[in-house]
């Protein structure tokens, strides 16, 4: 795991600049999904 998280993979991530197109997509996403709870269940839905 040590070589996985090394400093210069840390470093590398700091630049990360996302498209305004996945962003949109993202929070869009965000607000159509829906948890349900019901009798100590989680219930998922997409309301598109």
């Amino acid at each position: 795991m040590a070589k996985i998280y090394s400093e210069n993979s840390i470093t590398k991530t700091k630049d990360l600049k996302p498209k305004e197109e996945t962003v949109n997509f993202l929070l869009n996403y965000s607000k159509a999904l829906s948890v349900i709870d019901y009798n100590k269940m989680k219930f998922e839905a997409l309301l598109n």
